[in-house]
């Protein structure tokens, strides 16, 4: 337990030094470029922070068995940003006199930052198991289903030893006489007296009648009639009693 300890103090202690190394001279690089102040530090805390992003979304994927060409192209350009740094600062580069081209990739290098981070962050996590697979040595009860026994064989001797069928008829059972349904008598409606109409009402349903015969030359309908003078339906009665 000790020892696994001390491996595991040792390996901390020198990624922290590695790291501040690397820091201070993606810092170096940045303030030379003409990124002062507090933008000189935040260069490499972009570029330390979209390598471990990338590194973490890429093995993510793997153990879940997808692609990973996403995460693997933003960790070979922070990786890149960041060996970059670490060489141009030992002595290849004069930091007093940076050249346009690198003042340019370090002025862009927040937008790539930021838009390599969105697409990471958004990127579906491998965490989620996949569906398991049927297992295929299990029996499929559809493709193996029961068959009924088939029946055993009967010697010769035990054969003769059986009573010979019978052939004549069986007696078809007795079936029950089937109730006869009784009709129901249907109730018919007792029909509505009629309602008497006042004479102007008697003269306009008269007219009416007379017009509608001499139009289609036959007989008025109280229905139709009624509907024209906007009765209720239960004046249909009292209208075909004047017609």
């Amino acid at each position: 337990m000790r020892a696994h300890l001390a491996r595991v103090d040792a390996v901390i202690v020198q990624a922290v030094i590695a790291g501040a190394l690397s820091f201070s001279h993606l810092h170096d690089l940045a303030s030379a470029a003409g990124q002062g102040g507090w933008k000189a530090w935040a260069y490499p805390v972009s570029v330390d922070l979209l390598l471990v992003a990338a590194w973490r979304r890429m093995r993510q994927a793997q153990r879940a068995g997808q692609a990973a060409g996403g995460p693997r192209l933003w960790f070979l350009v922070a990786l890149a940003a960041s060996l970059g740094a670490n060489v141009a600062t030992a002595g290849l580069l004069d930091l007093d006199h940076v050249p346009a081209s690198l003042r340019v990739v370090v002025a862009g290098w927040p937008a790539i930052a930021f838009f390599g981070g969105t697409l990471l962050a958004h990127t579906p996590h491998g965490d989620t198991e996949a569906p398991a697979a049927p297992d295929a040595s299990a029996p499929s009860t559809d493709a193996h289903e029961e068959r009924p026994p088939a029946p055993a064989a009967v010697d010769t001797a035990d054969r003769d030893a059986l009573p010979a069928p019978s052939t004549d008829p069986e007696p078809a059972p007795e079936t029950a006489a089937e109730p006869v349904a009784m009709p129901v008598p249907v109730p018919v409606p007792a029909p509505v007296p009629a309602v008497a109409l006042p004479p102007a009402l008697v003269d306009r349903v008269r007219a009416l009648a007379d017009e509608q015969r001499s139009t289609t030359g036959r007989p008025a309908d109280p229905d139709a009639v009624r509907a024209r003078l906007g009765l209720p339906p239960s004046m249909t009665a009292s209208v075909a009693a004047h017609l």
